[in-house]
């Protein structure tokens, strides 16, 4: 039938537009398998594609980015909701924990890595340490989509192996000639047959911001891309908070619309109402009857005042009606709505606690940790063990650590934990009487209880041991020497 539509199209471009149109209404009408695959009165404007992720991000990309920009620049919502990832997946950093064999040679790894971490040694700029490196990663991932990092091998800092922090913005777009034969560009980065990165072209900025350099090939073994995959398809970043960009900034309009009207509402607006005045004959003009007009330019309303008006004016007071209580609920929520959409709880995002109990209080905070675990997972596999490795493979070339054996058994070498810093409780009687009855009833052991604390069991067990000789000697006891077993007291 397509050779008839292009016929009458052909012949008469209106029949053609009419036939296009009760063909769609017909389409619209007719019922499918599911709801929301018809287009009938309410789904007609609903109209959706089905593309590859980096088609369908590639245009809006930019974009998405500068607003969320702006969003975290300008509005307490958005930085209340970047500031609440940023507490709570780095908060106060992360432990290392050497995993070796080799105790000696955990103290000695931990030890190099803790004063690594400190700015002049891991910063290729010296100006932020490691733990405030994660905390910008993470609100750089959740405004921007994501960072890179490049492996700097400097002469200088107790390591020859630095960290350079670039943004997403100097990926250049615009190299399509690929360095190796047979791989592509798309994007500033080069992928091989696999779509798997084995390089990014990088076009920095200059110092002063005004202009960028010449673009610069950055081997995938170089560089950590930080940025979270939703799709197969996907080949770069896309903000996490693109789905709630346009609440927040609809909230915020709303949010000062809202004030400026209080701020109305909060004065008295008096306008004088004067009738119109005419001449003798009927005819506009000014009344030959009237007396000397008064002029009301400059006068203010005073205590106790008493003025004459002119004859015929009225007054008449602006009084706009207060939307406060209204307002209070639509911006809860819409608060409760920014929240769902990045996995946070109304208390998490507001701050507001004010209708809350413990149970409650428990479940959101439950909720809320399941949302950052996620979020920390990420950073210590994509980020975190990628900068420890390396720093491992940097002492033992540098012969800061020395191991015989080391390329022979580099896993074993390189196995490591992190242990996030402790949050407080909410109720911390209830939260202690929880574990010493999950540790009573073999349900949780002192290792797992220390690392939910932010502590190592070890060091835990040395301090307690240290404590309580030291109180033995100065005649005091403490209840700390007991200790459950498998449910038993020892």
């Amino acid at each position: 039938m397509e050779w008839l539509e292009k016929a009458i199209s052909f012949f008469s471009p209106k029949t053609a537009c009419q036939r296009l149109g009760w063909r769609k209404e017909l389409d619209g009408m007719r019922s499918g398998g599911y709801d929301a695959g018809g287009y009938g009165r309410l789904n007609r404007a609903w109209r959706a594609q089905n593309q590859s992720a980096e088609m369908q991000d590639r245009f809006d990309r930019d974009t998405i980015r500068a607003r969320a920009r702006d969003l975290e620049r300008n509005s307490d919502l958005a930085r209340s909701i970047i500031r609440a990832y940023r507490r709570n997946v780095v908060g106060r950093g992360f432990e290392l924990q050497a995993r070796t064999a080799d105790e000696k040679l955990n103290e000695q790894l931990e030890s190099v890595w803790k004063e690594w971490c400190r700015a002049r040694n891991c910063d290729v700029t010296g100006q932020q340490n490691f733990n405030q490196i994660l905390r910008m990663a993470a609100v750089r991932k959740k405004v921007d989509g994501g960072i890179l990092f490049r492996k700097c091998y400097t002469g200088d800092g107790i390591l020859p192996f630095k960290l350079q922090a670039l943004e997403v913005d100097e990926l250049e777009s615009s190299v399509m000639a690929p360095k190796n034969k047979g791989n592509k560009v798309i994007g500033g980065i080069e992928f091989n047959a696999y779509n798997r990165p084995v390089g990014f072209w990088v076009r920095q900025y200059s110092i002063d911001g005004m202009t960028m350099n010449e673009a610069e090939y950055i081997d995938a073994k170089d560089t950590i891309f930080y940025f979270e995959k939703e799709r197969p398809s996907q080949l770069r970043e896309m903000s996490d908070l693109a789905a709630t960009i346009p609440r927040i900034r609809d909230t915020n309009e709303f949010i000062t619309a809202v004030a400026v009207k209080e701020r109305i509402a909060a004065c008295l607006a008096v306008m004088i109402k004067r009738m119109k005045e005419f001449m003798g004959n009927g005819l506009p003009g000014r009344s030959q009857m009237a007396g000397e007009r008064k002029d009301y330019t400059g006068k203010h309303i005073t205590p106790g005042m008493l003025m004459e008006l002119n004859a015929g004016d009225e007054v008449q007071v602006i009084n706009p009606g207060n939307s406060g209580n209204d307002a209070n609920a639509h911006l809860k929520l819409q608060m409760r709505l920014m929240g769902a959409g990045q996995g946070l709880s109304y208390e998490a995002v507001s701050r507001d606690m004010s209708e809350t109990n413990y149970s409650s209080a428990r479940q959101a905070s439950i909720e809320d940790e399941l949302t950052f675990a996620e979020e920390a997972e990420l950073l210590k596999e994509r980020l975190m063990d990628e900068v420890y490795e390396t720093f491992v493979i940097s002492a033992v070339l540098a012969g800061l650590v020395k191991i015989k054996d080391f390329w022979g058994r580099k896993a074993d070498y390189l196995r490591h934990e992190w242990v996030a810093s402790p949050k407080k409780w909410i109720d911390p009687l209830k939260e202690a009487n929880a574990n010493r009855i999950a540790m009573e009833t073999g349900q949780k052991t002192f290792k797992q209880i220390s690392a939910e604390a932010g502590r190592d069991w070890k060091e835990q067990i040395d301090d307690m041991a240290e404590v309580l000789e030291y109180a033995r000697q100065k005649g005091v006891t403490l209840k700390g020497g007991e200790v459950f077993e498998t449910g038993k007291k020892q």
